[in-house]
């Protein structure tokens, strides 16, 4: 019987195993897209109307993901294994506990006790994969072509620690938000440098996974707001920072966003970062109250809100033809 229920493919949108764990991003995406609307209220007064249905759209996607998903590790598990100790792909496990970090977020807004549970979840998940895959990385004889952006997923999420959980409650929820940004920080600092010079002195990362050099801007965006969340302020540090992050988007943006660059579920990797970087620009302009600022945060919005939408649906576009989960 569980032989036969392996072999059950989809016929019109193809198996369950070739489910790739990079989906999750599409959840850190929504949910980054609703927290960046509720800072473009505070800031131009818009509706909460898409701040809410994009939350909704998180909270689906997560719970849809995560049977899939649950569902390919009970019926695949090797691939499931496969994934999870490939030297690229397995770091997109992180995106599953960044997702949880920020539902929290998401979540919050409704129940302030649902979003501490779940944060709590989340933290406690996020940090025990940064120590696997870090400890990991230190075994050694790493070859130099599996040095890319995506490394930093898993100890980025670290960094999301303090930003989902800069209000919560806890006593000592201060000390696990510093405890986040210590490692975060420095062990994105170092991977940031190492990746940097593999892409200036190696070959191009190859065309598949280009959407992922976006993923470098996220230590700077994210560690802004964690920053910020945890000191209550935005100093001098803060702005260099988000201004290293702005920069640094300009810079990839042209090299991202290219016609040969071939779509596939990596692109939700530009995900995130983009929603980090718009949430950084509406935050520092409604603190700056400067009109640069805010028309950089209203471009940068628009900018990540049209890349969500055409995401989406080329990416159901790929499910419904088969292709998503063709697994070519």
């Amino acid at each position: 019987m569980r032989t036969l229920t392996a072999d059950i493919k989809l016929s019109t949108v193809g198996s369950i195993q070739f489910l790739p764990v990079n989906l999750f991003a599409s959840v850190m995406g929504f949910s980054g897209l609703a927290l960046a609307w509720r800072e473009a209220h505070k800031l131009f007064g818009t509706s909460d109307v898409i701040a809410d249905v994009s939350g909704m759209v998180a909270v689906v996607l997560f719970i849809t993901l995560s049977i899939a998903y649950l569902s390919k590790w009970v019926l695949y598990p090797e691939k499931v294994k496969a994934e999870f100790l490939h030297p690229v792909f397995g770091h997109f496990f992180g995106t599953i506990t960044i997702s949880i970090l920020l539902l929290s977020s998401v979540i919050g807004s409704y129940s302030s006790t649902a979003g501490q549970a779940i944060w709590i979840l989340g933290a406690a998940t996020t940090i025990a994969l940064s120590y696997v895959f870090v400890a990991r990385l230190l075994n050694g004889n790493r070859d130099p072509g599996h040095t890319v952006p995506a490394m930093l997923v898993p100890v980025v999420g670290t960094l999301d620690i303090a930003v989902a959980g800069g209000t919560m409650p806890f006593p000592w929820a201060h000390e696990i938000n510093l405890l986040s940004l210590a490692i975060g920080g420095m062990v994105a600092l170092a991977f940031f440098i190492i990746i940097l010079s593999r892409l200036i002195h190696d070959a191009p990362l190859p065309a598949g996974i280009t959407p992922s050099l976006l993923i470098l801007i996220a230590p700077f965006e994210v560690g802004f707001l964690g920053y910020t969340n945890v000191e209550r302020r935005i100093d001098s540090f803060a702005s260099v920072l988000f201004y290293f992050g702005l920069f640094l988007f300009v810079v990839l943006f042209f090299k991202v966003f290219k016609r040969t660059v071939p779509f596939g579920a990596s692109w939700w990797g530009v995900s995130f970062p983009m929603a980090a970087l718009s949430i950084a620009a509406l935050k520092y302009a409604l603190f700056m109250r400067t009109w640069p600022l805010t028309t950089i945060s209203a471009i940068v919005l628009a900018l990540f809100t049209i890349v969500m939408v055409v995401l989406f649906f080329r990416t159901l576009r790929m499910l419904l033809d088969g292709k998503l989960l063709s697994g070519k």
